[in-house]
C-alpha cells in the first residue's frame, strides 16, 4: 500500500485519539487494536477506556456511548492527552459525548451514514443535523465518511449477513485512522487471523474484518479526503523487551510472580465486581503457575476464604471494589487480630454504594485506613500507574508474610483499565520473598503463637504441625499464649502491638522521592492514578523556571519516614485527588500542615491543565477560600457567588 504522494507527511511528537460509538460498537476492541501497533511500532502510550455501566446500555443514546482514548509519542508520556487531536465518532451520541473534548482545528472523523433522524433523536439533537452547524465546521476540520455504507459494499459478497456486516464497521474505522496516523496493517492482521482462527468456523470472520480494515486505509488512501497524514517517530526508550500491559493484567501476573518468589501457591478467592473482574480472569488463565482461583457466592465468602487459605500457610488473595470492601470489612478485622496475612485488592469506583461502577475515584482511602470496628490497623499501599500494580503486588506479598497482618492495595479504574508499556523485568533479578514457618521446639518446649520476633511479627503456624495446637478466633488474644484475653491491660498491649509492628514497616520502605528539587514554593503531593497528571503538570511549570516539586505517595500505612521533612521543605502543599480530600485529612491531621486540596469526583481522571491551573493559583496566592470546578471547564476563584447547585470543593 503506497500512500498518494500529494498528501503531505507531517512529523508529529505525539497525537491523541480517541475512538467513540455506541456501545455494541467495539471501540474497547478497536482501542486496543490501535494502542497494540503503537506499541510495537515503538511509541510510549497511555489509554484512556470509558464505557457505561450498563452490559447493553441504550442504543444511540448519549448514556450508552463507550469511548477508548489513546495517546501515543515519540517521548516519554504520563497522561492519555488533555484534549484529543483526532475524534472518531461512529454515530451522533458519539459526536455529541465527546466533541468538546476535541481541540480547536483538531480532527473528527463521523459515520454520516448514522446521522439519520431516528439517531439525531436518540441523541437529543431532535431535527438539526450537527454536521451542517458551521459553528462545528469552522472550528474543526470535520470529514464526513459514509462508514457503514462503505463497509457494507466490501463485505457485500462474503455471504455474511446485514448484521455480522455491520459489526465490521468498527475495523473499517481503524483503518482510516491508521491511514491517517501512517501506521502499519499487519499487527492487527496477525491479532484478527489469531484471534478467530483459535476458533471454531469463525475464518470467515477474521476474513472479512481484514477486509474492513484494509479497505478503510485504502479509502483514506485513494479518496482524496484527507490533506495531510501525520507520522510519529519510535520513543527512545531503554533497551529490553515491553509489552502492552493494564493495571489489572500487571496486578494479576505480580500476584503470580510473588507466589513463586515465596514458593507458595496462590489462591484467589473473589466475588465478580467492576472494575476489579478482570484480575479474576486473567488470574482463572494461569492455571499452568499453580494459581487457583475461587469464585465465591458473595463478597464476605470470598474474603474469609483467603483468610483460609493464610491460615493454611499459603498466600490468599481478594479482590475487589469499594462496595465489597465495606463487605470484606469484619473479615479483614478477624485478619487483623489472629495476625494471618491476607491481601486484598481493591480497585476503586465512583461511589457511594453503586455509584458509577465503570468510572474511576479515590474515594475508599479513608476506608482503607479505618473502615472497621475497633482500633484496627492494616497495611495500605497504592500502585501509580498501569506497570506499577507489578511491583505493588510484590511489594504487599512481602509485606503481609513480614509482619503477619493484612494488606490493603488501592488501585483505581484508571490504573487498572489504563495500559502503558511495561519493561518485562528479568526474573533472575527479582529478590526472592523469605517466609518462615514455626516448627515444634524452635523456642522452647511450649509453643506461643503470639511471641514476637524483631518485626513484632507472629509466627506462622501451618495447621497439623506436630507441637504447634494453638487457638484462633476474633476475641482479644493474650500476647504470646494466644489464649482468650479480656484484661484491659493486655487489650491495650496488644491494640499498642498492631499499630507500632505497622509503623516499624516504614524503617524498611524506600524513602518519599521529590521530582525536580527538594526546596520551593510549592510541592504537588499525590496518591494512586493522579501520578501521570501531576508529573506533567509540574515537569511544565519547572520548564517555565518556577520553584515547584512533586512527590508521590506509594505507601500510605505506614506513610514514608521522611514525609514530614519533604513537606516541611516548602513554602505550600497542593494536594490533588480524585475526592473531596482524604489524604489532605491525614496529612492535615498527622503533620499539621496547611495543605490545599484540588478535588474531582466525577468519575474522570484529571487534565494536566487543571493541575497546572491549581500550581498557577498557589504561586500567585489567589486560590480565595474555594474551588469551583465545572466539567471540562477550567476552575475560576470564587467570591461571594451563588452555589446552589455546584459542585464545590472546599480548599481550606
Amino acid at each position: 500500500m503506497v500512500a498518494d504522494p500529494k498528501v503531505d507527511t507531517v512529523h508529529v511528537n505525539s497525537a491523541t485519539v480517541r475512538f467513540a460509538g455506541d456501545s455494541g460498537d467495539g471501540m474497547q476492541l478497536t482501542g486496543m487494536r490501535f494502542t497494540d501497533t503503537a506499541a510495537m511500532i515503538g511509541n510510549d502510550i497511555a489509554t484512556l477506556p470509558d464505557f457505561p455501566a450498563e452490559i447493553r446500555a441504550p442504543a444511540g443514546t448519549v448514556a450508552g456511548v463507550s469511548g477508548f482514548q489513546v495517546n501515543f509519542a515519540d517521548n516519554e508520556i504520563y497522561t492519555p492527552g488533555d484534549k484529543v487531536d483526532a475524534l472518531i465518532a461512529m454515530n451522533p451520541a458519539a459526536f455529541k459525548a465527546n466533541i468538546k473534548d476535541v481541540r480547536a482545528g483538531g480532527i473528527v472523523v463521523v459515520n454520516e451514514d448514522e446521522f439519520n433522524k431516528v439517531n439525531l433523536k436518540k441523541a437529543g439533537y431532535g431535527t438539526e443535523n450537527p454536521l451542517d452547524d458551521e459553528t462545528f465546521n469552522a472550528r474543526y476540520k470535520l470529514y464526513k465518511v459514509p462508514l457503514t455504507r462503505l463497509n457494507k459494499e466490501e463485505l457485500a459478497t462474503t455471504g455474511m449477513g446485514t448484521k455480522d456486516i455491520d459489526r465490521c464497521k468498527n475495523m473499517f474505522a481503524l483503518g482510516v485512522v491508521y491511514y491517517l496516523y501512517d501506521r502499519p496493517l499487519d499487527v492487527t492482521i496477525r491479532y484478527l487471523e489469531d484471534y478467530f482462527g483459535n476458533k471454531k468456523k469463525l475464518p470467515e470472520v477474521a476474513e472479512a474484518n481484514v477486509r474492513a480494515l484494509k479497505a478503510g486505509y485504502n479509502f483514506g488512501d485513494t479518496a482524496e479526503l484527507f490533506p495531510v497524514r501525520f507520522h510519529i517517530a519510535k520513543a527512545a526508550i531503554d533497551d529490553g523487551t515491553y509489552r502492552r500491559i493494564t493495571g489489572n493484567e500487571a496486578m494479576a501476573t505480580g500476584l503470580v510472580a510473588a507466589s513463586t518468589l515465596a514458593a507458595k501457591d496462590l489462591i484467589y478467592c473473589s466475588y465478580p465486581i467492576t472494575p476489579a473482574s478482570d484480575i479474576l480472569h486473567y488470574l482463572a488463565a494461569m492455571k499452568n503457575f499453580g494459581v487457583k482461583t475461587f469464585q465465591a457466592e458473595d463478597e464476605i465468602a470470598a474474603v474469609c476464604a483467603a483468610i483460609g487459605v493464610g491460615y493454611s500457610g499459603q498466600l490468599g488473595v481478594t479482590g475487589t471494589s469499594g462496595p465489597g470492601l465495606a463487605l470484606k470489612s469484619e473479615a479483614i478485622g478477624l485478619a487483623v487480630v489472629t495476625e494471618l496475612p491476607l491481601v486484598v485488592v481493591d480497585v476503586q469506583r465512583g461511589g457511594p454504594s453503586t455509584g458509577l461502577p465503570t468510572k474511576t475515584e479515590q474515594s475508599d482511602l479513608l476506608q482503607a485506613m479505618f473502615g472497621r470496628n475497633g482500633d484496627c490497623p492494616v497495611i495500605v499501599f497504592a500502585p501509580q500507574s498501569p506497570s506499577d500494580c507489578f511491583d505493588i503486588a510484590l511489594e504487599a506479598v512481602r509485606a503481609t508474610f513480614e509482619i503477619m497482618t493484612p494488606v490493603i492495595i488501592l488501585s483505581d479504574g484508571y490504573v487498572a483499565n489504563g495500559a502503558e508499556p511495561w519493561k518485562i523485568p528479568d526474573v533472575d533479578s527479582l529478590e526472592k520473598i523469605p517466609v518462615k514457618h514455626a516448627q515444634q521446639g524452635e523456642n522452647g518446649d511450649t509453643f506461643l503463637p503470639y511471641a514476637r520476633n524483631e518485626n513484632l511479627a507472629r509466627p506462622w503456624a501451618v495447621p497439623g504441625t506436630p507441637g504447634l495446637q494453638h487457638r484462633v478466633g476474633g476475641i482479644e488474644k493474650e500476647n504470646g499464649t494466644g489464649n482468650v484475653n479480656y484484661a484491659p491491660e493486655n487489650h491495650q498491649l496488644m491494640t499498642n502491638i498492631r499499630r507500632a509492628k505497622i509503623e516499624r514497616l516504614a524503617d524498611r520502605l524506600p524513602p518519599l522521592k521529590v521530582l525536580g528539587e527538594e526546596t520551593g514554593d510549592v510541592l504537588v503531593l499525590g496518591w494512586g492514578g493522579t501520578y501521570g497528571a501531576i508529573a506533567t503538570a509540574v515537569a511544565n511549570c519547572q520548564a517555565r523556571g518556577e520553584k515547584v516539586s512533586s512527590a508521590h505517595l506509594r505507601y500510605l500505612n505506614p506513610f514514608p519516614k521522611n514525609l514530614k521533612q519533604v513537606l516541611g521543605n516548602f513554602k505550600k502543599v497542593l494536594i490533588p485527588e480524585l475526592n473531596n480530600g482524604q489524604l489532605r485529612m491525614l496529612i492535615r491531621d498527622r503533620f499539621l500542615v496547611d495543605a490545599r486540596g484540588l478535588n474531582k469526583v466525577q468519575g474522570q481522571p484529571f487534565l494536566i491543565e487543571e493541575i497546572e491551573e491549581a500550581i498557577d493559583l498557589m504561586l500567585t496566592d489567589t486560590w480565595g477560600d474555594r474551588i469551583f470546578y465545572q466539567p471540562h471547564e477550567h476552575h475560576v476563584k470564587l467570591e461571594d457567588q451563588d452555589l446552589e447547585n455546584r459542585a464545590v470543593g472546599s480548599a481550606h
